[in-house]
């Protein structure tokens, strides 16, 4: 990463790592937050690893709009909870979705990548290997549909 790029990308990643590391945090806090870490982790490894050269706009625009993906989900999966199990499906269902539908790298190795998606027991079950931005839009788009 460019040593004077992505404000926003530091801001997301430091904000999660002070939430999994205090001690007051809720397991569910932790849990949220560490998932950020991972995909930022993630991300920034995949650049390096794929010689990719990334402005300061991809690693900001990924940071927040993953930050803003993860907390729309949360507030919708708790709006549908109070309407229904069916709809909390639907919700659960429609982020999962938006996430696995794009894809940022294509990489292969889904083991990986899928890690939280496979983990029935995670809050956040989500393709470490999604574009964000895109993800974002597709379940900014849908969700209307299931909670109005």
């Amino acid at each position: 990463m460019p040593a004077n790029a992505q404000n926003l990308y530091k801001t997301v990643y430091n904000s999660a790592v002070k939430v999994v590391n205090d001690p007051n945090s809720s397991q569910e806090q932790i849990e949220i937050n560490q998932f950020e870490v991972t995909v930022l982790n993630y991300l920034n490894a995949q650049v390096q690893k794929r010689a990719m050269v990334k402005d300061t706009y991809f690693y900001d625009s990924q940071a927040v709009n993953l930050k803003s993906f993860v907390d729309d989900f949360i507030y919708y999966v708790t709006k549908a909870r109070a309407i229904s199990t069916e709809k909390r499906k639907e919700v659960i269902a429609c982020y999962r979705d938006a996430s696995l539908n794009n894809p940022l790298f294509n990489d292969n190795d889904k083991e990986r990548t899928y890690c939280y998606v496979n983990d029935t027991k995670t809050f956040t079950p989500f393709s470490l290997d999604t574009d964000w931005e895109k993800a974002y839009d597709q379940a900014t788009s849908k969700i209307k549909t299931i909670i109005k």
